[in-house]
């Protein structure tokens, strides 16, 4: 069914309609879920409360974005609503993971370039696994900003929406993130055998 038809049998209510959404978009709101939650039973959990948040407010979509991108940002907010509900534990620093800099500026430890040639040591699967790894290192805060702006292509405005903080706080977060995660695969690639 065409974007535009199956808005409108959306919003009329059509089950058909809401069928082929749920079968076409659920694996990859599992994983979206998944990524956020990092729980198989929460994930799926969240999943089905966004499908039932999107049922019952179906009469409320507008149809000015396309059906899996509402629905895609109602199982975000199920799954960040998850994650509040949560108890929350202390969170570990992210100092230690953050360059050091020199009285002159410059950086105390030399960074190799990344470039293609990592290709040549490590196969993608090993690198996505790599890279999934040290994210889930991170501390939840920061993983979560990473997540939204990065993975899920969220604006920074979304991000801040979504996490209930300042479009300043996301760009903070994701800047001292993404220097977190660069430090975490350094340590990771040298590992690797060459």
């Amino acid at each position: 069914m065409e974007q535009a038809a199956l808005s409108e049998a959306l919003r009329a209510g059509d089950p058909a309609a809401f069928e082929q959404l749920v079968r076409s978009d659920t694996p990859r709101l599992l994983a979206v879920a998944r990524r956020i939650l990092n729980n198989d039973d929460e994930a799926r959990e969240a999943v089905h409360q966004g499908f039932v948040s999107a049922f019952q407010s179906r009469a409320q979509f507008a149809g000015a974005a396309r059906p899996s991108t509402w629905l895609h940002r109602i199982v975000v907010n199920k799954a960040l609503d998850r994650l509040r509900a949560r108890q929350r534990r202390p969170e570990a620093s992210i100092e230690d993971l953050l360059p050091r800099f020199l009285p002159d500026g410059h950086h105390t430890e030399r960074f190799a370039a990344w470039t293609d040639a990592i290709d040549d040591r490590i196969d993608r699967k090993r690198l996505a696994a790599t890279v999934r790894e040290a994210i889930d290192e991170l501390p939840e805060s920061f993983r979560l900003v990473l997540l939204l702006r990065d993975i899920e292509e969220m604006s920074t405005d979304e991000a801040a929406a979504a996490l209930g903080i300042t479009p300043n706080a996301v760009k903070l977060r994701l800047h001292r993130a993404r220097m977190a995660l660069r430090t975490l695969l350094a340590e990771r690639l040298k590992e690797i055998p060459q």
